[in-house]
């Protein structure tokens, strides 16, 4: 909490949208943040934000949705400034850590292009830019089933965006090159291993009035030594003649994996909309299972209360990995095995509804009802029986959102 603290003196809101806290010219600091509570009706699962290393069960807690940002940007010249973001939230860690989310250094070589380089966020989504800036988003966070199949939100590199209008269209196109480091929570919730990826992606995005049509594609190599229950199966079948396999299961050495989604916005009237659609494949043999994730969600604002609601779903496509022939088909490594190899499948139902009271300020109540759908696992939330879990779990949640 002394973090959380700390970083409310540092900075700002999100990288192009801050409220303006303080700007003398040419230094503009802000910032943005929830305080939210959120609770759950069972405790024989534990339910996690995306890549969350602890969340929320029958007692309520501040943890899931609660963060805080601040940022500062410089302007050197009218072609050159630079900007700073760090996030105080509960991630991969089970209490409030703060990192450095956006650090870099702009040059804008004319009015439709701009390069940047240092920490940027990579445009995997529709809302990648803001996707921790609750007042910016109408539902209280990302679905889980979407963006808990690519959870790097960052790399440090270069990207380079472009922007030019025909007629009333807007085009736009975002491209990144750079490494990204960090931890990820494994399948479970009980294990945090760090990794390091290569990463270039694309995104190309047109506007026109009040929708927004957006597509991306990213290629990570990733690689983690740390994965300690992956590493001691793999250590398990090198012993009993299986060392291809254990190999091919494990990211100890560089495996490409890709995600391609496409996504739309749409603010016409009193009508919200938002919707994306994605594919996680892996390109070379490793654990990580294909999936298709969606969600679409809708809202009608009535003055200052916008009510809305979502669906959202995660499914297996397939694996990459091939079992060999004479591997036990059934058996304590058979199941140790095909667990891996099995997607977390699951889908949600969710209403909320938005209150915009005062300036800059949002209050939130959302209720989910999260349906695990993989025996043997407890979807994409943690802590589950080893058994599976397939009971609907509903949760229950209230948040404050401001910009400053």
């Amino acid at each position: 909490m002394k973090k959380l603290v700390l970083a409310s003196a540092l900075f700002a809101a999100f990288g192009g949208a801050h409220a303006g806290a303080m700007d003398d010219g040419n230094l503009t600091i802000g910032g943005f943040g929830t305080l939210g509570v959120a609770k759950t009706d069972t405790d024989k699962v534990q339910f996690i934000r995306y890549n969350q290393a602890e969340g929320v069960g029958e007692k309520a807690r501040i943890g899931l949705d609660s963060n805080l940002g601040l940022q500062a940007s410089y302007k050197v010249n009218d072609e050159l400034s630079g900007t700073v973001q760090v996030l105080t939230r509960k991630n991969t860690s089970p209490t409030f850590t703060t990192d450095l989310t956006w650090a870099f250094v702009k040059y804008k070589i004319n009015d439709e292009l701009n390069v940047r380089v240092g920490r940027v966020v990579i445009p995997t989504f529709v809302i990648s830019d803001y996707q921790n800036v609750g007042y910016a988003n109408t539902m209280m966070r990302p679905p889980i089933e979407m963006y808990a199949q690519d959870p790097i939100e960052s790399a440090d590199g270069a990207d380079f965006n472009y922007q030019h209008a025909f007629g009333d269209t807007n085009f736009t196109a975002q491209g990144i090159a750079g490494v990204s480091r960090g931890k990820l929570v494994l399948t479970g919730g009980t294990t945090v291993a760090t990794y390091r990826a290569p990463v270039l992606g694309l995104s190309v995005a047109v506007e026109h009035g009040p929708v927004t049509l957006r597509a991306a594609h990213v290629q990570a190599k990733l690689s983690s030594n740390d994965a300690v229950p992956l590493n001691q199966l793999q250590g398990v079948l090198t012993k009993v003649g299986f060392p291809t396999l254990a190999n091919d299961l494990g990211f100890n050495n560089s495996k490409k994996v890709t995600f391609t989604a496409v996504g739309a916005l749409l603010d016409w009237n009193n009508i919200v909309g938002q919707m994306e659609y994605g594919q996680r494949r892996a390109k070379d043999p490793v654990y990580i299972p294909d999936t298709n994730s969606w969600y679409a969600m809708a809202g009608y604002r009535i003055g200052k209360v916008l009510p809305y609601y979502a669906h959202a779903a995660v499914t297996q496509h397939g694996q990459s990995v091939t079992l060999p022939a004479g591997f036990p088909p059934a058996g304590p490594l058979s199941t140790a095995v095909n667990g891996v190899l099995t997607a977390a499948e699951q889908s949600t139902d969710l209403i909320g509804v938005r209150w915009d009271f005062a300036k800059n300020v949002d209050l939130k109540v959302q209720i989910d009802r999260v349906k695990p759908k993989t025996p043997g696992k407890a979807g994409l939330m943690i802590n589950g029986p080893a058994t599976g879990f397939t009971d609907t779990v509903t949760v229950v949640a209230a948040s404050l959102d401001f910009v400053f």
